[in-house]
């Protein structure tokens, strides 16, 4: 294998490694919630350290690729993405951290319904898928990943709105209620960055831009 082939495939696992540790991080922030745990909490703040230490080291590896090997056409493009990649990565674990801060905050529950505990599980599924779609070369599970992330959204402005009507109601809530309302945006943030990581998954395999799509037919006219 040439050198070259083999630091591509360092670059992969390393940013395998990272989605790891990121998808550990959103579990434990789960737990943490649902336990009221601070233990886990703290947990999610001593791993968010090794993706910042991986984030760096991913970086330097890119510069090197780009600046030592001369890549072209999908190689170029993979690397191009990985930078852009490492650090949504990095972001995840920073909402993590946001999040996880708050898990003996928020109780006892405001919210009845199961929507907080769905708005994790859904975020995670997506990080999860879009980490795959990188792994597996999918462009269709990339797709699916964008997709969902108008599910999120939607369920993000329901629990939103009925945090509002809470906090309206009863002022006992609103303390709670802020809390919860930053939590929330946090997980969005998230799905905001599976959905970046697979728009970047498109363009490594089919070498044109999945964002902004609204945009492109302007361009081609």
């Amino acid at each position: 294998m040439r050198q070259f082939d083999t630091e591509l495939k360092e670059l992969r696992e390393g940013i395998m490694t990272m989605a790891g540790i990121a998808e550990d991080m959103i579990d434990l922030t789960i737990q943490a919630h649902s336990e009221r745990s601070a233990s886990k909490a703290e947990q999610v703040m001593q791993q968010d350290r090794l993706l910042d230490e991986w984030e760096l080291r991913l970086d330097q590896v890119c510069i090197d690729l780009l600046a030592l090997r001369a890549p072209a056409a999908t190689d170029l493009r993979r690397i191009a993405s990985s930078l852009k990649i490492v650090p949504e990565l990095e972001r995840i674990g920073d909402h993590c951290c946001n999040i996880a801060r708050r898990a003996t905050y928020v109780h006892p529950p405001i919210l009845s319904s199961g929507s907080l505990e769905r708005l994790g599980q859904e975020t995670r599924a997506m990080v999860r898928q879009s980490v795959d779609a990188f792994v597996g070369n999918d462009a269709g599970l990339a797709r699916m990943v964008i997709q969902a992330d108008d599910s999120v959204d939607e369920l993000y402005g329901s629990i939103y709105r009925e945090l509002l009507r809470l906090m309206m109601s009863d002022p006992l809530c609103i303390e709670r209620a802020s809390h919860l309302i930053l939590v929330i945006k946090n997980w969005e943030r998230i799905a905001d960055q599976a959905t970046n990581i697979a728009e970047e998954v498109l363009f490594i395999l089919e070498g044109r831009s999945a964002k902004h799509t609204y945009l492109q037919g302007d361009a081609a006219e």
